[in-house]
């Protein structure tokens, strides 16, 4: 289930209803957090169901290349995690739905792109990176659709963390033999869009000054282990720039926060970061 990186999928929702408005007053009442919890246990369902069923689909090819997963392993059965992911999906989508109709046709939609990413898009060496951004820009989208009437206006930023991801996916697929170093510079490129864009957000809300700190932790996280990668593109460089990449969407989702919401919003998001690093110790991140 990836658990480190399904903490940064609820930062994911945190950072669109901070997007929409609903935290820009702060949460003033029982209902108000019912519905950000729902959405946090729809985006904890969604990813960790489109994780499961990425195992369940690569069991064949794990047990080549990464035999000490779950399935390979034997340590449960690829029937057990099929079970595991439809109950997962299934969660997330009502949990979803009980928000509201626009979050759960959004939740739908991310299962779908998830599981087709999971059989098919990560085969396809173009739209692959595409497919799998998508299922993280949908779940801002799910995070921006707490108040639909917001969707119209912020919904394209959705693009953001889909370029973000594009990248990590891109280079993700040299993790296990190494890769070239023109790659990584591309995602590297595709991570300054990215800054840049939520620095031209901040400032248009008069939130710059409060969303640099944030922008600086996450160029930390992402930066440090690319460049390394960079240097030397070989395998496990380029793993920990990819976990480096995913850990560093709690940072980049502050940073949304910050640009949006009122304080402590944002750095409630940002204090998320130690519990994924500490999951990452116990689980795999890719």
């Amino acid at each position: 289930m990836r658990p480190a990186n399904i903490v940064t999928a609820i930062t994911d929702i945190m950072a669109g209803i901070a997007i929409a408005g609903f935290l820009s007053t702060g949460l003033h009442d029982v209902q108000a957090v019912l519905q950000v919890i729902c959405l946090a246990i729809a985006a904890m369902g969604l990813y960790g169901g489109g994780v499961v069923f990425n195992d369940v689909f690569d069991a064949d090819l794990d047990r080549i290349e990464r035999p000490e997963r779950p399935i390979p392993s034997g340590a449960v059965s690829r029937i057990q995690a099929a079970v595991l992911g439809i109950y997962l999906l299934l969660l997330g989508i009502l949990a979803a739905f009980s928000v509201g109709e626009w979050p759960g046709a959004i939740a739908v939609a991310i299962a779908v792109t998830a599981l087709v990413y999971d059989k098919w898009g990560k085969h396809n060496t173009l739209l692959g990176p595409i497919n799998m951004g998508l299922c993280r820009g949908l779940n801002l989208l799910m995070g921006i659709s707490i108040i639909p009437q917001a969707i119209p206006q912020y919904g394209w930023l959705a693009f953001v963390p889909i370029l973000y991801i594009a990248a990590i996916t891109m280079i993700s697929r040299d993790e296990v033999h190494g890769g070239k170093k023109r790659t990584l510079w591309i995602a590297a490129a595709g991570y300054g869009v990215v800054c840049l864009i939520i620095l031209v957000e901040a400032a248009m809300h008069h939130k710059l000054p409060h969303v640099i700190p944030y922008i600086l932790v996450f160029l930390w996280l992402i930066m440090r282990p690319l460049l390394k990668a960079i240097r030397e593109p070989i395998g496990p460089n380029i793993g920990k720039a990819v976990k480096g990449g995913i850990i560093g969407l709690i940072a980049m989702n502050a940073a949304w926060v910050a640009a949006f919401a009122i304080f402590p919003y944002p750095l409630i998001v940002l204090a998320l970061l130690p519990l994924s690093f500490l999951l990452a110790r116990a689980f795999a991140v890719t």
